[in-house]
């Protein structure tokens, strides 16, 4: 096991599979210590119990943790539990996502799921762990990782070349207004 990355402490989102998994594989195969989210206990759990077993990781190097980003006040526990245990973070990697549902979800916080748990969790975990990123020594980072298959791009969806257009809610007086009024609550300012 390589451990150019001995000491430093990283969180992964979306960590259970796919890019994320993979990324927090190779994170603490290079001696981090990885927070490795998933969107349940049990699911991040299972991801740390398969790393143990097929990747040369020291289990002290794997912390499990969960929320569900389509909730909001579980990424807002999420930080607050994360900055508890780990009040300096070296970097923040941003993977966890969902693709657009077949038909218009809205969150219990009212957003639209793809929206919510893509774009709106990243901006608020980011925000509410910038205490433990700001860097003591050295920098400390915010990586945003994405499926390339699937990207939002102001409100239009790009799937392997080809374009589609906005649902009408994206481009809404009163989506414009949410955004502001998160925007408000979250930087404390509003344009």
């Amino acid at each position: 096991m390589s451990s150019f990355l001995s000491g430093r402490t990283i969180m992964v989102t979306g960590a259970t599979s796919g890019i994320g998994y993979e990324t927090a594989r190779l994170l603490a195969e290079s001696g981090a210590t990885v927070l490795l989210h998933g969107r349940t206990p049990e699911e991040a759990r299972a991801a740390v119990q398969r790393l143990l077993a097929t990747a040369d990781v020291d289990a002290e190097l794997l912390r499990p943790c969960a929320a569900d980003f389509s909730r909001l006040d579980e990424v807002e526990r999420l930080a607050n539990r994360v900055i508890t245990g780990h009040p300096y973070l070296d970097a923040l990697v941003n993977n966890a996502a969902v693709a657009a549902p077949e038909q218009h979800t809205v969150t219990a916080d009212g957003n639209e799921l793809a929206f919510q748990v893509n774009f709106l969790a990243h901006y608020l975990l980011t925000h509410l762990l910038e205490p433990a990123l700001t860097p003591a020594e050295g920098a400390a980072h915010v990586v945003r990782l994405c499926d390339p298959a699937v990207e939002i791009v102001n409100g239009a969806y790009y799937d392997r070349g080809s374009r589609r257009e906005p649902a009408a809610g994206a481009t809404e007086e009163r989506t414009v207004k949410r955004l502001n009024r998160l925007a408000d609550q979250l930087v404390g300012h509003c344009a």
